[in-house]
Formats: structure tokens, C-alpha cells, sequence
């Protein structure tokens, strides 16, 4: 499981360095392609979701605004779900490019708002309900919309719906290190963008 993590995370950042002014959803997955190649991704269990400006306020079930291109001062997140060896990683980051100090503020805070629920898990055994109820609560007093409909999900070896169904964020036991995958999904209160970040739960920063 963290090797899957660590090339996931190895893919999320390829794909970063690809992402420019004036390219799309569409060409940047297209791009994503020869990064998973060089990584030797085996396939993928959830399809490549680039959300570019006001589409990052969508959730994975929603179709992206299309013919949205990254703008010179833009927000954009990356959420793969990759397998390795058998084995699935999910990670998601936000990111910025040119000079838009308050879709920065955004991304920085979804990143945020990730590692004080991770810590909370960590330092008080909450449950998934728990965390989630958690997240939602400090992204309000982080002054951050916090989106209800992502709640997180377990991963394995491929498929992880043999093993466990169902949303983190609607089960009430504390979550197991390394199995459960922690999703923030936060927007502006008023204004059309968002940030995305997820990562592994593990007892380990």
C-alpha cells in the first residue's frame, strides 16, 4: 500500500509539471497517459479527474463546465486512482499557478484542514463519522464551504470493493492506519473555485 501511495503521489507530481496556462482538462489527462507509462502504472480503478478553475468546485460524479482552460492566475487539482503491483493509491493536491493569492489561500487551506483531521485521528481515535463531522467544523471556522458529498473510502489490493464498501466518512469505528483514504473537498464561500486534497490515513505523518 505505501508503495502504491508513494507512485501515486510520484504520478500526481509528473502531471504537475506538465500543467501550463492554456491547457485543458482534456489535454492535461491525455499528457497523464505517458507519466503513468514511465511509472509503470499497471491500470487505473477510477478515472483521471483534472478539475481546472470553476470546475474544481465539482465532485467526481459531476461532468467538468467543458472547453475550461487553466488562466494565467488559476487554480487546478489532480485526484488519481492508480494501481501498483495490485495494489491501489489515491491521492489528490491542489495547486496555483501565476499570482492568485487567494485561490493560493484555498489549496493551503485544503492541505491544512487535511493534516489537522489526520491528527485528530491519530491523537483521539475518532471515528470515520467523527472526522468528518471534524473536518466539516473547522473548514466553517476556517471561513471554507466544505463539501458534504465526499467522504473518503477504503483501499486494498485492486478491487477494494470486495473487501469493504462504503464511505469513510459513514463509519462509526476508528479507521484502520493504512487502509482508509482521508478526502477534503473545500470551496470558497462566494466565489466559483475550490480545493481537493487526499491522501492514505496512516499513523505516520
Amino acid at each position: 500500500m505505501q508503495r502504491a501511495r508513494e507512485q501515486s503521489w510520484a504520478a500526481l507530481h509528473g502531471i504537475r509539471e506538465r500543467m501550463r496556462p492554456g491547457i485543458s482538462e482534456d489535454e492535461a489527462k491525455a499528457e497523464a497517459t505517458e507519466v503513468f507509462k514511465a511509472l509503470g502504472m499497471e491500470r487505473l480503478w477510477h478515472p483521471v479527474i483534472i478539475r481546472i478553475g470553476e470546475n474544481t468546485t465539482r465532485i467526481y460524479r459531476e461532468r467538468s463546465t467543458p472547453d475550461v482552460r487553466l488562466g494565467e492566475n488559476d487554480i487546478y487539482f489532480i485526484d488519481l486512482g492508480l494501481v501498483f503491483d495490485g495494489h491501489e493509491g489515491d491521492v489528490g493536491d491542489t495547486f496555483v499557478v501565476g499570482h492568485a493569492p487567494e485561490k493560493q489561500a484555498c489549496a493551503d487551506a485544503a492541505r491544512a484542514l487535511f493534516h489537522s483531521v489526520a491528527d485528530a485521528w491519530r491523537t483521539q481515535d475518532l471515528s470515520g463519522e467523527a472526522l468528518y463531522a471534524f473536518a466539516n467544523e473547522h473548514a466553517e471556522a476556517m471561513g471554507w464551504r466544505f463539501n458534504h458529498a465526499i467522504k473518503g473510502h477504503r483501499v486494498s489490493d485492486f478491487p477494494h470493493s470486495v473487501h469493504k464498501a462504503g464511505d469513510l466518512g459513514e463509519l462509526g469505528v476508528v479507521p484502520s492506519s493504512g487502509l482508509w483514504i482521508l478526502e477534503i473537498q473545500i470551496a470558497h464561500p462566494t466565489e466559483p473555485y475550490g480545493a481537493f486534497y487526499e491522501d492514505l490515513l496512516t499513523r505516520t505523518p
